[in-house]
């Protein structure tokens, strides 16, 4: 389903050089020590999307978070609750968790997920940026 995902946001424009796979969310999902924690969502027996996240904090508010990473839902199976459903999931985990917040990303060009989001409740954050530094080695 990663690769759908993949898919679906070139379709939007997005030339990113995906990285993600099988491999790496065996390697990096799992073990003594996972990068990252997921849910999966089931529609009629069969698998219909997919949220991950993992755990952080926020200085400027002074709380523990919740960043969802990835949410992915078939387009077969889209405006039937799927992805309503896995965010409620990933609020209640968080908030056992002692987290008080979701954080994510959206893809700019996507109208669609920005208006479920906004749907949700959920509101833009204005004034920050999204940068990244490799780090070589």
């Amino acid at each position: 389903m990663a690769a759908e995902f993949c898919a679906y946001l070139r379709t939007l424009g997005d030339e990113t050089e995906f990285g993600f796979g099988a491999a790496k969310y065996l390697r990096d999902g799992f073990g003594d020590d996972p990068a990252f924690q997921g849910l999966v969502a089931e529609t009629d027996s069969e698998v219909s999307g997919y949220l991950l996240y993992h755990f952080g904090y926020d200085t400027d508010l002074g709380q523990r978070l919740v960043w969802v990473i990835d949410l992915y839902v078939r387009e077969a199976v889209r405006h039937r609750g799927v992805a309503s459903a896995l965010m409620k999931r990933v609020a209640e985990i968080g908030r056992s968790h002692g987290a008080q917040a979701l954080f994510w990303s959206v893809y700019e060009p996507n109208t669609a997920a920005r208006r479920f989001y906004e749907s949700l409740g959920a509101t833009s954050v204005n004034g920050l940026r999204f940068m990244s530094l490799a780090i070589e080695g």
